[in-house]
């Protein structure tokens, strides 16, 4: 133990020798909180930024409504409608005023998935599931495909030098996993793991996911999503989350904004570890491990692999958008893995139509002169 503490003291004291001989001090990592939104009121918000602030690694910037105290912090001021503080915090990001920022319920594009991170109840260890909410493909085998380039350039901006990856074993496992070979083959670096059961293999069952037996964890996002509640709120009925990080970043091909997720049921504890994992992923540059993992999947002929696990139908039709319009009118209450389909089926009817966030979640967005025929188009389709 002394010669741990050694070793740390001589770390800082290196960092302190080269600001004094450089004249270079790295500025402090800054991760912004929306604190709008939660079911369990903003109490939950104060109480992980206090021990954030405590523990003092990196600073907590709050994005909201005015509430008494947020001045004991840096604190944009918006309204309590989840759209405003969204744009507030792209905007933030984008200018460089924070390094990530944790929020709720956060549309990502398709394309992009989130990779949460849990302790694993057998032997407390920590384990990436890839992914838990978003969309990496609209096909579920692709998109785990995806998720294991996902969840593999996470942990490797945590410190996971050679992460072992193993793939859940729900529909499409085996494809993913010959798909996950080929790329292997092709000089992707992949070190897959194994299954602690006896007939062992990459293919995992539900007592590797409590014994943790693999860093990384592929699965689609919906089974990700059941899977981070189960974990963060098996010991309280599920309506508070105690345990884990979140449902984690947003990555995908090409995305670089450090965006974590929580749930309206993350309790104090969980807001305060995604805080600490988004400033983990932005300490260790998140957007650019995340690139360079693309670039070599890429060059190991990812696109090939992806198209060969699509889906093809005779009928698939490449449906063209109509003339772009100024889109004001929210529809909501579709289904969030429904929303591009719902834009698509729009855009058959010539209906020029987006997806976006309003202020209760995911919405599909219209120009006012032709929300009322939209709606009835889409009930037409069954998407309402």
């Amino acid at each position: 133990m002394s010669n741990q503490i050694n070793q740390a003291v001589s770390k800082v004291f290196n960092k302190l020798a080269d600001a004094l001989e450089t004249g270079h001090i790295e500025p402090r990592i800054k991760i912004g909180l929306t604190i709008d939104g939660s079911e369990l009121g903003l109490d939950v918000m104060r109480q992980a930024a206090e021990t954030i602030k405590q523990n003092n690694l990196f600073d907590v910037v709050l994005i909201g409504s005015d509430v008494e105290w947020a001045s004991d912090f840096e604190h944009v001021s918006t309204t309590d409608c989840q759209k405003d503080a969204y744009e507030m915090m792209e905007e933030l990001l984008h200018d460089g005023k924070i390094d990530g920022c944790v929020t709720l319920h956060y549309n990502f594009p398709i394309g992009v998935a989130t990779v949460g991170r849990v302790i694993t109840p057998a032997f407390g260890r920590e384990m990436i599931i890839a992914t838990t909410t978003g969309t990496a493909s609209t096909q579920r085998n692709e998109a785990m495909l995806l998720n294991a380039i996902n969840g593999v350039a996470v942990a490797k901006t945590l410190g996971h030098k050679d992460p072992t990856v193993g793939i859940l074993n729900v529909d499409g496992a085996k494809t993913v996993e010959r798909a996950l070979v080929s790329l292997k083959e092709n000089g992707y670096e992949l070190n897959f793991g194994e299954s602690a059961r006896a007939d062992g293999g990459i293919v995992l069952r539900g007592n590797d996911l409590l014994t943790g037996t693999c860093d990384v964890v592929v699965c689609d996002s919906l089974t990700g999503n059941v899977l981070m509640k189960l974990f963060s709120a098996y010991n309280s009925g599920g309506q508070y989350e105690v345990a884990g990080f979140g449902y984690g970043p947003g990555v995908g091909l090409n995305y670089r904004d450090n965006i974590c997720i929580i749930s309206r049921a993350s309790g104090a504890p969980v807001i305060a570890n995604a805080l600490t994992y988004a400033y983990e992923l932005a300490k260790g540059k998140i957007a650019d491990v995340s690139k360079e993992e693309y670039d070599k999947a890429l060059s190991a002929q990812l696109n090939t692999i992806r198209e060969s696990l699509q889906v093809k139908t005779e009928t698939s039709e490449k449906v063209v958008a109509p003339e772009k319009e100024i889109v004001t009118a929210e529809i909501g209450g579709i289904d969030v893995m429904e929303l591009e389909e719902a834009v698509q089926a729009l855009w058959k009817g010539n209906i020029y139509a987006e997806s976006g966030m309003g202020c209760t979640g995911p919405v599909l967005l219209v120009n006012e002169k032709n929300e009322a025929v939209a709606g009835e188009l889409l009930k037409t389709e069954k998407y309402l």
